[in-house]
């Protein structure tokens, strides 16, 4: 049994271009400190809404004519991924960018892109911003790609079960292992 690939992580860092992306009619994204009670079931749980508002995370939601269509979170202090069992510290310059999901009746039109770019803007202390995404979701790759990102490395489960990054961009693969606590090998 070989390497299993465990999805990609992607950076962009303040300076970066921002690919121009045409402007969604009606769409606008706000970070989130209440939540209307009427959405709380389309994102979580009350109270893991508000354990990840305690944690530091911040909600960023996206409507178009007062349609919630898509939300997303970042992380500022702490982060996990865990589909792979990982819990890594973040600095003050450091965002993670996680939990992310649009409608199912609003998929396919560019809203994941410009939520993420809104997202950027939006974050103006953040400096050096992190996305992921599991194997094989090639929509969110799309997404990911298609708002400036770029990725950094790929993660491998090895037959042992150890996690390890292999690099796809040498300028910040090393910065995405060590957010993530994991070995970078090289090829």
């Amino acid at each position: 049994m070989g390497c299993q690939d465990m999805g990609a992580l992607y950076a962009w860092w303040r300076g970066d271009p921002l690919p121009a992306l045409a402007p969604l009619p009606g769409l606008v994204v706000q970070c989130c400190t209440k939540l209307p009670g009427a959405h709380h079931d389309l994102i979580q749980k009350p109270e893991e809404i508000q354990r990840r508002w305690q944690e530091g995370h911040r909600l960023y939601l996206a409507w178009i004519r007062q349609q919630l269509v898509a939300f997303g979170w970042v992380a500022t202090r702490t982060a996990e991924i865990g589909e792979l069992a990982l819990r890594f510290s973040l600095s003050p310059d450091d965002r993670y960018l996680w939990d992310f999901l649009t409608m199912p009746s609003w998929r396919g039109q560019g809203i994941y892109p410009r939520l993420l770019q809104a997202i950027l803007r939006l974050e103006e202390t953040g400096k050096h911003f992190w996305i992921g995404h599991g194997p094989n979701n090639v929509a969110s790759a799309h997404g990911i790609l298609r708002a400036g990102f770029r990725k950094v490395i790929q993660v491998w489960r090895l037959p042992d079960g150890k996690l390890v990054c292999t690099t796809c961009d040498d300028q910040r693969a090393e910065a995405g292992a060590a957010l993530l606590g994991l070995p970078l090998w090289r090829s």
